[in-house]
Order: C-alpha cells, then sequence, then structure tokens
C-alpha cells in the first residue's frame, strides 16, 4: 500500500502522495496541491523542492556519494574517459566497444565551426570574458546550423548533440586565442578530446606542440568529475529553458551563463582570486581565518563547503590526489600553492570547520590544477563547462523523451506588493 502524508489547512484535510526513489530517498507530490486547497509551498530557493524525477545522476550529500547512472564516480573516474562517460550520461548505458567508437566518429565529425563564424570573435573586445564568448558563439549555432533546431524530431536531437560535443571546445579554445592575438589553431581529429582542446589552446603555427600526457589525463578527469551533478543551477536552467521548446543551442547557451557566477561554477576562479589576495596582503593565513570565522565580517573563504554535501566532496578527494600529484612530479614552486596547502590543513584540522562540515571542495582543487596546466584563471569557468555540457545534454533530452509528455516550467510566487491601488495622474503627483 502507498505511503501518504496529510496536510490540514483549516477544516480541510487532503492526502499528499509520497514517493520513493530508488535509494530510498522519499517526496511528498504536492502536484494537486493548488487545485485542492488554493495553496502553494514556498521554498527559497528551491532548496527542499524537487523540480523532477530523474534517472541520471544521484547524489547524497550526507554520505558523500555521487553516481552517475549508478555507476560510483570513483569508478568512472578511474576506467572511463570523458567520452565513455558523455555516452554513458546522454544513453543512459555504458557502450560497447563498437557502440563508443561510433560515438567517438560521430564526434570528430563535427569539430569544425563554420568559417563564417570566425567574424564573430573578431567582434569581441580582447578583455571580453570567456564565458561571455562561450555563450554568445554557442547560442549563434543556431543561426549557423539551422538544420537540426527541432527539438523533439529525435535526428535533430542527435545532430545538435554531436554538434554540441564537438565544437564547444573548439569555440573555447577560439575565444581563448582571439583574446591574447594568437591565430585560431584549429582541431586535429586523430587527437584525443582533451588533447585537440590543448592543442587547440596551446600550439602555434611555428613551433610543433605535444600535450604533457600528466595534462592530458587531470583534464580528462576534471571533465568527467563536472559531468553532472543533479538539479544545480546552470541545469536546472537548462531545463527551465529548455522546457519553452527551444533549440538545444539555446538552452545550453543559457545554461553557460548561469554557470558563470561566482557562486556557482565562477568559485574556482573565485578561489585563485582569493589565494591571490591573501599572498598579495602579506599577513599570515591565521589572519584570513579568522575573519572567516567572524560573523560580522562579509570575508568568505572560497572553494571550502557545498550547498549539498555535508560530508567531504568525493569528486574533491579524487582531485586531491591528483593535484599532490602533479605538484610533486612538476615541482611546482608557487606562494600561492604554499597558501592552498596551509589552507587545505586548516580546514581539515580546524574545529570550526569540521563542526560545520566546511571541507574543501571541488573548486578548491580544480583551480589548483588548471593553474599547474597553464590555464589561466578567466578560463577555468569555460572547463567547468566543457565538463558539465554531457549533463545538461543529458537533462535536456531526458525532458523532452518524459513518457508523460512535458510540461513548460513555471513557478508561482507569493506575492507581498502593494495591494491595489488608485492612480494618480501625472500632474497631481
Amino acid at each position: 500500500m502507498s505511503e501518504t502524508a496529510k496536510l490540514r489547512i483549516g477544516d480541510n484535510e487532503i492526502d499528499l502522495p509520497v514517493l520513493v526513489g530508488t535509494e530510498g530517498n522519499r517526496v511528498m507530490d504536492i502536484t494537486k496541491l493548488y487545485a485542492q486547497t488554493s495553496c502553494i509551498t514556498l521554498d527559497e530557493g528551491y532548496a527542499n523542492t524537487g523540480s523532477t524525477t530523474s534517472q541520471i545522476t544521484y547524489v547524497d550529500g550526507e554520505k558523500g556519494i555521487l553516481r552517475y547512472r549508478g555507476y560510483p564516480i570513483e569508478e568512472l573516474a578511474e576506467r572511463c574517459d570523458f567520452t565513455e562517460t558523455a555516452y554513458l550520461l546522454i544513453h543512459g548505458e555504458l557502450p560497447s566497444a563498437d557502440e563508443l567508437e561510433d560515438f567517438r566518429r560521430n564526434v570528430r565529425l563535427h569539430t569544425l565551426l563554420h568559417e563564417g563564424m570566425k567574424t564573430i570573435f573578431a567582434g569581441f573586445p580582447r578583455d571580453a570574458h570567456p564565458m561571455a564568448i562561450l555563450s554568445s558563439v554557442v547560442g549563434a549555432l543556431a543561426i549557423y546550423y539551422e538544420d537540426a533546431l527541432r527539438p523533439n524530431d529525435p535526428d535533430h536531437q542527435e545532430l545538435a548533440i554531436y554538434r554540441l560535443l564537438a565544437k564547444m571546445p573548439t569555440i573555447a579554445a577560439f575565444g581563448y586565442k582571439q583574446s591574447i592575438g594568437q591565430p585560431f589553431i584549429y582541431p586535429e581529429n586523430h587527437l584525443t578530446y582533451c588533447q585537440n582542446f590543448l592543442q587547440m589552446m596551446f600550439a602555434v603555427p611555428s613551433d610543433r606542440y605535444e600535450a604533457d600526457p600528466d595534462f592530458v589525463d587531470a583534464l580528462n578527469l576534471l571533465l568527467i568529475l563536472h559531468a553532472d551533478h543533479g538539479q544545480n543551477c546552470s541545469t536546472s536552467t537548462v531545463r527551465m529553458v529548455g522546457s519553452s521548446t527551444v533549440n538545444l543551442y539555446s538552452a545550453i547557451s543559457a545554461g553557460i551563463c548561469a554557470l558563470w557566477g561566482a557562486l556557482h561554477g565562477g568559485a574556482n576562479e573565485a578561489c585563485i582570486n582569493m589565494l591571490e589576495k591573501i599572498n598579495n596582503d602579506g599577513a599570515s593565513i591565521g589572519k584570513f581565518v579568522d575573519r572567516a570565522k567572524d560573523p560580522n565580517d562579509p570575508f568568505r573563504l572560497m572553494g571550502f563547503g557545498h550547498r549539498v554535501y555535508k560530508n567531504y566532496d568525493p569528486r574533491a578527494k579524487i582531485i586531491k590526489g591528483v593535484c599532490d600529484r602533479l605538484l610533486k612530479k612538476h615541482s611546482v614552486a608557487s606562494p600561492i600553492f604554499d597558501l592552498a596547502r596551509e589552507l587545505e590543513e586548516v580546514a581539515l584540522s580546524d574545529p570550526y570547520f569540521i563542526d560545520r562540515k566546511l571541507y574543501p571542495n571541488v573548486d578548491f582543487y580544480s583551480g589548483i590544477i588548471y593553474r599547474i596546466m597553464g590555464i589561466p584563471k578567466q578560463m577555468f569557468t569555460v572547463l567547468f563547462a566543457l565538463g558539465r555540457l554531457p549533463g545538461w545534454i543529458a537533462h535536456w533530452r531526458e525532458m523532452h523523451d518524459a513518457p508523460g509528455g512535458m510540461r513548460i516550467h513555471r513557478p508561482r510566487q507569493l506575492y507581498t506588493g502593494s495591494s491595489q491601488r488608485k492612480f494618480v495622474p501625472l500632474i497631481k503627483r
């Protein structure tokens, strides 16, 4: 017998169905609440509201668990590459060898950009933020590739998915090259996904370039760890914008804009900025730790704690190991890295941080790794977007292919403004 919750409002009592997920998590279904009571729920920031049902990613913040399609993130990070993980997220199952090769081949077919798009890059100021460029050019794909704009057509869906996976790294690298005044480096399709991106980022026509294998492996790992994380701000944005049945390019462009924020994808860039500020101040790390503990001080230690995880973020555990190996192997000497290590030790030993479960998070370590690789900090969030792309696509596709159909997202609100007022003509105001 299914479980129900009872809700009483005045003399009216209704039953709310209690749904149980595959991991035992329980939710109250309030779909018919307004129709039965004329009331809505209020949940600022949607902290306790489930916006959809999904089969893609399971996150348990209390236990520090993250699984893509049922597979622990630790296993995927160890045994898969990014394109295989992307296939899993988008299609729901791990691919066979033939399926994976076909998937890789279809991605390779679409790495080039329409030559006319080069004029878009030329129009951006040199100091334009790479995330603004990325969102703009991804949105412009809907202009140059009009043969795949119908979201409910399976063939259009598939073609748009391959194009986005293939062209996003090219767009990101072209945006960077434009900002530093270097010529664009075209993709080389014999390279792996991560090798190709680093080639387009750092090669120049006058010199031979070969990506450091350590950096290729680190980038592959970071993209996998960022590939999805449930109904976060940017993924929810992709779903909400996509619910209007707009094309996939436009929905992903909106997700990129949401990711840009410092409280979301921009946190890794903000973390490095914080470390630079502490270093430039010249004071001991203790001064800033004390400021972070002071409730009356607006200063925040970026890269610690998480909205969902109340345990050590499993992604941060994996990235920490990579970060330590890269620092040791490449003998990087930098006061920024020394400060990061000192902050890490404080967070893992200070009762203030332990009691509040403010562990170093994925943003803390990813920014450090990107810096070791020579990626400029304004590109950090772009790398996050490249990693998150398969998750955005998977959620967009899941929403459109839902058996019960899709409804446009339309949250309600509690109005707290003025009641009806009498209009006063301009001459009397």
